[in-house]
């Protein structure tokens, strides 16, 4: 059974942030979620990127209808492989 990875996209640092600390939380994550900035195509400016929060599920536990929905309140989205 191969590693599941779920990519949260959220707007700025902040939001990935709270996502983040707040993985553990609600879904029980235990392993520190990753985060990482995505600059936007021919985007130089720094205020336009995209911050990826890369959650690591081995288990396969997480349900992502729900982690779509979490990062929806954060006005992200869960990316679809």
């Amino acid at each position: 059974m191969s590693d599941v990875r779920h990519v949260l996209v959220l707007p700025d640092r902040d939001a990935a942030e709270e996502v983040a600390a707040e993985l553990a939380d609600r879904f029980g994550v235990t392993e520190e979620p990753q985060l990482v900035r995505d600059a936007l195509a021919g985007e130089d400016d720094a205020d336009d990127a995209q911050w990826l929060v890369v959650v690591e599920d081995p288990a396969s536990r997480l349900d992502s209808t729900a982690l779509d929905a979490f990062a929806a309140e954060y006005e992200g989205w869960l990316e679809t492989p």
